[in-house]
């Protein structure tokens, strides 16, 4: 037996309005407001449309019960199937309760256990929740083969008409809701149903705002699909921004994406983390790292925002607390703040002391340390993280360590063997 499969047609802006009818009663009305902090620092009206506010805690929600809602008796009798790294199962948890569907929720392993226990919660008895591969794309094959060994309908987190003009409300609320023209409007993009959708609705009421589009570094499915002409699956991603990782775009929103962007910005990982601990300790807002990437992207249109009226969307708080410390980790590693090194020390008495009074600078601060071997560890190379009190610093850091005789090996430049070692 074959996946029950709905018709496939392009979104439209009278599809959009549509679902924000549809969506009434269900979502919430994010606000849209401006950040004094960011437009201070921008020289620019910097706004932020608060997706993480949802009762998900994240813009799928629309999507979702948009695409589920329209289904019809045939479609929905074996149940329905999506494949999520986190929120799109979670709009799907939380559709299948509400409209009293059965589904089954296929979900990348290094999915964040914060986003499966609220998938859980949100579908109560409506839900199953099946872990499998490391990546969305598996558990999305894995979902298309339950699909056809079950007869069940496939909900797509992304490349389907319904759910780009589910997401489109976000867009039509901003229009809605803003006092003025838009100048730029910056969305992050995963497989790009939320771009589509804002592309959709902007094309229809303010072509001349600019769109652009934010991807993380370890994961540029669209921009380099967009650059090849071709859509393509990338062989290998980062992962820890799960809610936009994945390795290949929807051809729908690929085609859409390709002709309404004006820009792709790519964040590295660690930019992203920094912004995330700024939110937090600057404006007590808790995003995830896809949540974060939009406003990650300011600091790369510095120059061209000035002065200007710039919409970024704040797409969802899904946060896991235990990931607080590699957040922290990867913030201090971007910023030059910390360092690694596989240190031998010189075989004289007081080589230990020698090092901390006179290698380590002024407000240098040891983080980690630990001996390679256990017996003769004085004579055995120790791995050593260090936090400069001054980034600039690591030149004088590097001669100190040559001038007194110390042997070393800088491990930031080699992130493989680091990922092992620490």
């Amino acid at each position: 037996m074959e996946a029950v499969e709905t018709e496939l047609k392009a979104p439209t802006y009278a599809g959009i309005q549509a679902a924000k009818v549809k969506l009434n009663n269900v979502v919430i009305r994010t606000p849209l407001v401006k950040n004094l902090n960011f437009s201070e620092q921008f020289q620019a009206e910097i706004v932020l449309k608060r997706e993480d506010l949802q009762a998900v805690r994240s813009y799928k929600i629309r999507g979702a019960y948009n695409k589920i809602s329209s289904l019809d008796e045939k479609e929905s009798k074996n149940g329905i199937v999506c494949a999520s790294a986190g929120n799109h199962a979670q709009g799907v948890a939380y559709s299948c309760q509400m409209l009293g569907i059965q589904g089954t929720i296929f979900m990348p392993n290094v999915t964040p256990k914060q986003k499966i226990s609220q998938v859980k919660m949100f579908g109560k008895d409506m839900v199953e929740v099946v872990l499998t591969g490391d990546t969305f794309d598996d558990a999305y094959a894995e979902a298309m083969q339950y699909c056809t060994a079950n007869h069940a309908t496939f909900v797509h987190p992304f490349d389907d008409e319904k759910v780009i003009e589910g997401q489109g409300t976000v867009a039509l609320e901003i229009l809605e809701e803003s006092d003025g023209p838009i100048d730029y409007l910056i969305v992050p993009i995963g497989g790009g149903g939320l771009a589509s959708g804002a592309i959709t609705a902007f094309k229809a009421l303010s072509p001349n705002t600019k769109i652009i589009g934010v991807e993380p570094m370890g994961a540029p499915a669209m921009k380099e699909s967009i650059s090849a002409r071709d859509n393509l699956v990338l062989s290998q991603i980062d992962t820890f921004i799960d809610g936009a990782a994945v390795k290949q775009v929807g051809s729908k929103t690929l085609a859409i994406c390709k002709e309404g962007l004006d820009d792709i910005i790519l964040v590295p990982e660690g930019k992203v983390c920094t912004m995330i601990l700024q939110l937090y300790n600057q404006e007590a807002i808790v995003v995830e790292p896809a949540g974060a990437l939009s406003l990650a992207a300011l600091d790369y249109y510095k120059e061209k925002i000035k002065n200007k009226r710039v919409v970024c969307v704040v797409s969802g708080s899904n946060n896991d607390i235990t990931r607080t410390e590699e957040i922290k980790e990867r913030s201090l590693l971007y910023e030059g703040i910390k360092h690694y090194f596989i240190i031998r020390f010189p075989q004289r008495a007081g080589a230990l002391r020698e090092f901390l009074g006179e290698v380590l600078g002024p407000g240098d601060d040891i983080v980690h340390f630990e001996y390679s071997k256990k017996n003769s560890r004085e004579q055995g190379p120790a791995l050593i993280g260090i936090e400069l009190q001054n980034k600039d610093s690591l030149h004088d850091l590097f001669g100190r360590l040559k001038t007194k005789g110390f042997a070393f090996e800088y491990l930031n430049e080699k992130q493989d063997l680091m990922q092992y070692l620490v």
